[in-house]
Order: C-alpha cells, then sequence, then structure tokens
C-alpha cells in the first residue's frame, strides 16, 4: 500500500494505491481539505470505487452463466491494491487485473483502469473497463467520494445547500431498510435549484437521483455559494450522508453507471438497471469531473 500525490499551483490531491481511492483534495492557498478524512465514527472511507458492483444484489446474491454468486454490497475493487500504471505531474493512472480471487465472486475477466487528471482547481475522475475475455463483460461502476459539510469550522450542516442546477425539481427513488430500489419516489421542489441540508434529509437512505435529470451536483454554503461542484457523464447519481442520531459532517455525491437491485428483480446479472456491457476486446470509458474554491 502506497500514497501518491499530485499537485499544481492550485491543488493537490493523495491516492492511495488500495482501492485507487482518493484520499485528500485540498487548495493550496488555504490549505483547506476538501475530502472526508474517514472517521470511522461516522464512515471509514473517503471515496472508494464501486466495480463491479453499485448498490446491493437482491439477497447479496447474483445469477449469470447458469450459477448463482455472492457478492457484497459495491463490488470488492475498493478493498483490493491496485498497480500504479503511469505517473505524470498531472496525471496518475492505477490498475486491477481479475485474478482468481475475483473470478471466484465474479465469473469474467477484466482489467480495471482508474485515473485522476488534475487542471486548475478540478480533479477529474477517468475510468476504464476493458474486457481481455472472450465473452461478453457485464459490470457496474460508481464513484463515491465524500465532502466536508460543513466546510467551515463551527458552521452547521443544515445551514448548507445542495444544487442541482438549472432544475426546478428532482425525483428520487426511495430505498428499502435492506438496501433495495422500491418503486416509491420522493419529489423535491426546488427553489432556484437549491435544496436545503436538513437534518433528516438522509434518514430515509440516499437520494437516488435516475434518469439522466441533472448533470451536476454542487455543496454550497449559507449564502448558496459553492464550494464543491461534481459534473458527471453518469446517468444516474446518489447523494448520501449517514442516517443516525447525529448528523454526519460530509455528505457524498456520486455518479453512476448502475444501481442497486429493485426489490421485485428476479433476472440475471446481464439485466440489473443501468448495468453496462464491453464486447471483447474492448474497452468501456466515463470521468466525473470535481472543482473545487
Amino acid at each position: 500500500m502506497s500514497v501518491y500525490e499530485l499537485k499544481n499551483g492550485e491543488i493537490s490531491i493523495a491516492v492511495n494505491s488500495l482501492g485507487a481511492e482518493l484520499k485528500s483534495l485540498k487548495k493550496l492557498s488555504t490549505g483547506t481539505e476538501y475530502l472526508w478524512c474517514a472517521d470511522p465514527k461516522y464512515w471509514n472511507r473517503t471515496s472508494p470505487i464501486l466495480f463491479p458492483f453499485v448498490g446491493s444484489a437482491k439477497d447479496k446474491k447474483f445469477q449469470t452463466k447458469g450459477a448463482t454468486y455472492s457478492m457484497t454490497q459495491h463490488g470488492f475493487a475498493r478493498d483490493r491494491e491496485f498497480t500504479l500504471l503511469s505517473q505524470t505531474e498531472n496525471e496518475i493512472w492505477f490498475g486491477l487485473d481479475s485474478d482468481q480471487e475475483t473470478l471466484k465472486k465474479y465469473p469474467y475477466a477484466f482489467f480495471l483502469k482508474l485515473g485522476y487528471r488534475i487542471e486548475g482547481c478540478k480533479v477529474t475522475v477517468l475510468w476504464q473497463v476493458e474486457n481481455p475475455g472472450e465473452e461478453t463483460l457485464p459490470f457496474s461502476i460508481g464513484g463515491h467520494p465524500a465532502f466536508y459539510c460543513p466546510i467551515e469550522e463551527g458552521a452547521a450542516r443544515r445551514d448548507y445547500f445542495l444544487h442541482f442546477g438549472q432544475v426546478s425539481q428532482v425525483l428520487s427513488t426511495k430505498i428499502s431498510e435492506n438496501g433495495l430500489a422500491l418503486s416509491d419516489t420522493e419529489l423535491y421542489r426546488l427553489e432556484d435549484g437549491y435544496l436545503p441540508l436538513t437534518d433528516h434529509l438522509f434518514d430515509q437512505d440516499a437520494l437516488v437521483i435516475e434518469d439522466n435529470q441533472t448533470d451536476t451536483v454542487s455543496l454550497c454554503r449559507p449564502d448558496k455559494s459553492w464550494y464543491v461542484k461534481v459534473t458527471m457523464d453518469a446517468p444516474l447519481f446518489g447523494v448520501w450522508s449517514p442516517a443516525g442520531s447525529s448528523v454526519a459532517p460530509f455528505v457524498c455525491i456520486e455518479p453512476w453507471h448502475g444501481r442497486c437491485d429493485s426489490e421485485d428483480f428476479a433476472g440475471t446479472l446481464e439485466q440489473r438497471k443501468w448495468g453496462n456491457q464491453v464486447a471483447p476486446g474492448e474497452a468501456w470509458k466515463a470521468s466525473y469531473t470535481i472543482e473545487i474554491r
């Protein structure tokens, strides 16, 4: 396990080879850290990669190739050691190869590449899923970056806002207690795109915003000025902070190409909603960008 750093005139980032996880994003002029510190009191991760599953499989199991396999929530890549592939002044890449251990859990050959590119006050997170096998590779992939909220000492999260861009409302899929998607939805009406971060916003788990409702989500201070903006090409995303009696001082904005199963799901891996497939010898690519100020 090693930690690698990139730095330009505006920001610095640190990436741990375990999970190729982004562990730090700092603004150099102020020394402000924007990424959650992984305090286990609330949540012991910072920005894990979700692969080859996003969310939970029904009964923690999935079917493919005529067999049934077990799968933990969000897959296994976040807990695997990645190999450093390349590093330049402004960009770094890591790789994770399928092996005998992963094939027992997920019977497909893959090569997962995860990169980070810095430019100004932006970090672009780059994903590439390559299929070295001889059959179509089905998978899901997602990000889970957690940002301090509040960002200023002494402030309260309840005074902050989410901003969803130029939309007047967002429709969220409700999640059951066992982490599966319900048929029920919750409509959030927005004022100029803003939604207050009330203490009870996440009492029913994450907000799950499907169907390309917006491509930009920001965290905003009490004066509604944004300090973290996530821009994505993903068809859906989650916004999450742990539910509980004490309000956690961070919020996750999670671009997803995949989702947890529905409560009534009875299909195969290839039929999971928002899943992806890559043909033999081909590569699938996507990215999202985090900007701070």
